[in-house]
């Protein structure tokens, strides 16, 4: 009995989350196609399809009805759009390279503070006067002599100070 009571509240926390995500499942259009047959979809109609013809979208989206335009209107209109819809690109391409470099910058200075971490850690092993061994180019493991270690330490101050603010 008890273990049944202690399982109640899982279940009823996995029910309120299968009810969450049941609006996203009924996200469909209905739509009739040029031979009269109705489609279901996740995604939108054609852009061919009129909006009479639409018999049903989700509650929380709305398709983008265009308006028709005169012919001299809409080429006007075309032709002074161009220089924005260049602007508009050019400060898109902007904005990415921008992006790019925040993300650039972001994990190079999180790299440094690693860096900066390791280096600091490995400092204060050294320094702390624990015998140490190294590793020597057969593997073999030898005890670190004092001149390694100073050279060790002498490497460490150099990455900290070049990593560490």
């Amino acid at each position: 009995m008890i273990q049944r009571l202690s399982r109640r509240p899982l279940g009823v926390l996995c029910a309120m989350a299968l009810l969450a995500l049941a609006p996203a499942a009924h996200a469909q259009w209905k739509w009739r196609d040029a031979d009269g047959r109705v489609q279901y979809s996740d995604r939108p109609p054609p852009p061919g399809i009129a909006d009479k013809d639409i018999l049903s979208r989700p509650s929380n989206t709305q398709r983008a009805i265009a308006m028709p335009a005169a012919a001299g209107a809409s080429a006007a209109a075309s032709a002074a759009s161009a220089p924005a819809r260049a602007a508009s690109e050019v400060s898109s391409r902007d904005k990415v390279d921008r992006e790019r470099k925040a993300a650039e910058d972001k994990a190079r200075n999180e790299a440094k503070a690693e860096n900066c971490r390791q280096a600091q850690n490995r400092l204060r092993v050294l320094e702390s006067g624990v015998r140490l061994r190294s590793g020597t180019e057969s593997g073999e493991s030898q005890p670190m002599t004092e001149a390694m270690r100073q050279e060790q330490v002498r490497q460490m101050q150099s990455v900290v100070s070049s990593n560490c603010n």
